[in-house]
This record gives C-alpha cells, structure tokens and sequence, in this order.
C-alpha cells in the first residue's frame, strides 16, 4: 500500500500563484506572516451540509510539494527570475494547519481550515489545497447522501471507468469516507486500503456459447462470492431462471450462490420478481443487487415502493458529484503581517471574516448539535453569551449554558503532521457518529433546515473596523 494517488511537485498550482509569490519576493513581503481561511459558501446538491474529506491526501501531497532542478529549468524558461528561482530551490511548507477532522459535517462560510505561514508558502499551496479538499468533499457528500438513501443496505463505488481521469483514485476514497462499504478500483485499494469488490460484466456472458454455461463457469471458478448478471437477454425468463439453476446446482456442491445482479430495467419490478422466483426454489439467501445510472433519488424511490433489494452498485452519478460540478470552496486571505484583512463585496453575503479565527460547535440539552460558532481566536466562548447572525446581527442565539466543542485543531506544523491521520474508513465512522448527532430535519433531501452559523460579537466588531479602516482609504 502507498500514500499517494500521484505524485506532485510544487507545480501543481495555478501560475498565478507563482506570479504573486515572485512579486511577494521582490516586494521583500516573502518573510511577512499571513492567514488563508479555506470555507465553502453553498451546500451541495440543495443539501444540508457538506461532509469534509481530503485532508489527509493535502497533507501527504505538502511533502512532495517542492522545486526540483528539473521544475526550477521549467520555471526559468517561463520568464521567472534566478533570485526568486534560487529561492524555490530551497522551498518546503514549513507553516501552520489547523482543520476539522475528515469526515465531519460541516456547514457554509465558517472556517474549516487554517493556514498560517509566510505569504508565498500559504500562497503556492493554495490551488493544491482547493484541488483536493474541494473535490473529496463533494464526493463524500454524494457518497453519504446515498448511505442515507439505502436505509442501511450496502452500496459499492463502480465509478471509476466514468471518473474524470485520475480523479477517479480519489474519488474511490471519498466514497468510502461517505459511506461505500466498496470500490471496484483496484488501483485505490492498493494505494488506500480499500476494501475490493466486483461481480461480472456482460461481455463474460456473451464470451460464452450460451448463458447457462456462463453461469456454471463463474460459478466454478468463484464459488465463495458468485454475483451472476441476469439482464443479458432475458432478466425473467432467462436469466433468473439460469442463476436459479446453478444455483441449485451450487447447494450439491455444499456452496451457496452468493446474489444476482440487475443492471437494467424496472428495478423495483424486476427485483421483486426476482425475490419471488428465488424464494419458491428456497434460494431466500440469495441477494439482490442493483445498478444503472443511480443516484439517491432513485435509491430513496426503489425503497419506498418496497423493492427487495439488497444492495446498490453506484458508478456515475457518485464519482462525478452529478449534478454539482464542484463544490464552491474558496481559500481567502483574514490576517496579513499580523494585520486583520478581509474581502469587501457590494453582496454584504460575500463579504469575508477578518483576523486569525476559531470554530466551535454547541450542543443542545439531549447532546444534539445545535449550531457552529466562529470566534476570534483569542476569545474564549464562555465568555460569551450569544452568537450573532454574521448578515443580520439583530438576530441571535443565546450560548452561555451549551455544551461546546472546538472543531480546529493542529495538524501540520513545520513540515510535519502533528497527529496521525485516520484511514477512509475510520473516517466514515466519525461521520456515522457525527451524523446521529445532527437533527434529522438538516438530513432530509427536501428543503432541509438551514444549519445555524453565528459569529461572535468581538468578530463582529473587528469586521466594522476593518471595513471602516478600507472604507476611509478610498473615501478621503
């Protein structure tokens, strides 16, 4: 097993980047402390949350993150000049990350990572950092979006023939973040440690003088973990009829077929139909399987009409995010030389938090969570009574007597992860943990309920000042 999909170098970045980091240099700013706040602004798929992944892909990927003699070459011959070269030369991230942990539910325009270090190294790594943390989230979402669909059941990832090129390895290991139990990939599970499954294609029974034999060959040759596909050319009078043949003929050799697999048609006709026929034979250990083309509204749907599926295989629509592009994470400048900065919109809901800050989460009486609190970093929460509304600060929520939890924790620092980092699917189980503690109505597909956000008062107040101190500097 290896830690890395790829492997990257410090020109995984947009030139711009580059661009700015050279000016920075000769600006003699390249020593200057700052602070990038990575947050997202919408919930995917009309959701209710976001699931956040990729942290521990960004974090491994920092340590390939440099300038080698070939890359420095490749620079020059693009215009960049030879001190600001010789200073890549010897560039590594040696800066500071604070983040919440993979797998947690997070929510719109609060801080979910932290970067602090001089301004190119948290300039270089910005496009590294959107690349993979907005990616993974997306899918994860998706992926646990389906969990909550299939009421439990299983559903493996066979996405990655339709993945956008390698973004397929990562997408396998956001799946299973969100809740896949598998992956078809083989490639990722070697490099993740995945779990690894996989059942027939159609080719195997046409490859075959006829279906029966098809059957009875995989059969012989896998007769553990038998998945037969019975929509070649006739799923009810064809092919379910064979699977019940060999099936039978499994039990005289003391093995037991293991399911068959529907990946066409009425799912939810053609599977009951399916359970009938194989219970009259007394096949009712046999499961169902399903696939094509499905997303969590078809899956919601085949459980609601009662469809007697066992599991789902997921390929498409999971590893691309359809119908979400990508998630609108942004990476935004709060602090510069010690000094709070912010963006100004003419969209007051654009407009960005200034200064070093922290997120904490508030539970409710019964341990449920309640909403998300983003403070200045020097402030303490119980110290506070309320949390504001961060574009109608007339509203707000009172905190004062609420359990609390700090969700920004240290995780890089000088060049070294400070605690390890948890596999794919301990990453699921936190999800899972976290996710019995999120009220259902944030959950549901439908309009769910907006997720409470709220800022401090001393934020507040530095925002004011910080949009006066701009506001002056161009108003005379």
């Amino acid at each position: 097993m290896t830690d890395q999909p790829v492997h990257i170098s410090g020109l995984y970045t947009d030139f711009y980047e580059l661009s700015m980091a050279q000016g920075y240099f000769y600006a003699g700013k390249h020593k200057e402390t700052a602070v990038f706040d990575y947050f997202f602004r919408t919930n995917p798929f009309k959701g209710g949350f976001l699931v956040f992944a990729g942290l521990a892909d960004f974090l491994n990927q920092l340590q390939s993150f440099t300038y080698e003699a070939e890359s420095i070459d490749y620079l020059q011959k693009l215009g960049l000049k030879p001190e600001f070269l010789e200073y890549l030369s010897h560039f590594r991230f040696k800066g500071k990350i604070f983040s919440v942990r993979e797998g947690e539910l997070v929510f719109p325009n609060e801080p979910i990572v932290r970067v602090e270090a001089s301004l190119p190294e948290a300039q270089l790594i910005e496009t590294l950092l959107l690349n993979i943390l907005n990616f993974q989230s997306l899918i994860a979402t998706k992926s646990f979006r389906m969990k909550l669909a299939a009421n439990g059941k299983n559903f493996s990832d066979f996405g990655l023939r339709r993945s956008h090129g390698f973004g397929g390895l990562m997408a396998s290991r956001a799946a299973i973040i969100g809740g896949a139990s598998s992956t078809s990939n083989a490639q990722a599970g070697f490099m993740y440690g995945l779990p690894v499954s996989g059942t027939m294609a159609h080719s195997w029974v046409q490859g075959f003088e006829d279906e029966l034999t098809a059957f009875r060959t995989y059969a012989k040759f896998n007769p553990k973990n038998s998945i037969l596909l019975v929509d070649t050319y006739d799923t009810l009078r064809s092919g379910l009829p064979n699977a019940i043949l060999v099936a039978k003929e499994m039990e005289a050799e003391e093995e037991k077929l293991a399911g068959i697999r529907l990946d066409s048609g009425d799912l939810a006709y053609l599977s009951k139909k399916a359970r009938k026929m194989l219970d009259k034979e007394g096949l009712n250990y046999v499961r169902i399987l399903v696939s094509n083309q499905l997303n969590e509204w078809v899956i919601s749907s085949l459980e609601d009409q009662g469809a007697p599926i066992d599991g789902f295989g997921i390929g498409t629509e999971l590893v691309t995010g359809k119908p979400d592009a990508s998630l609108d994470g942004v990476y935004k400048l709060c602090e510069s030389a010690g000094n709070p900065s912010m963006k100004i919109s003419e969209n007051i809901e654009k407009n960005t938090l200034p200064g070093k800050k922290m997120l904490w989460r508030f539970y409710d009486e019964e341990g449920n969570i309640y909403l998300d609190g983003i403070f200045l970093d020097n402030e303490l929460p119980e110290n506070c009574d309320w949390l504001y509304h961060p574009v109608q600060p007339d509203k707000k929520t009172a905190i004062a007597y609420l359990k609390k939890e700090q969700l920004l924790q240290p995780v890089y620092e000088n060049g070294i992860l400070v605690r390890p980092l948890p596999t794919p699917s301990e990453c699921h189980q936190y999800l899972t943990q976290r996710a019995e503690l999120l009220p259902e109505e944030h959950k549901r597909f439908v309009m769910p309920h907006i997720f409470k956000v709220g800022v401090s008062a001393g934020l507040l107040e530095l925002r004011k000042e910080v949009m006066q101190k701009y506001r002056k500097s161009y108003e005379g």
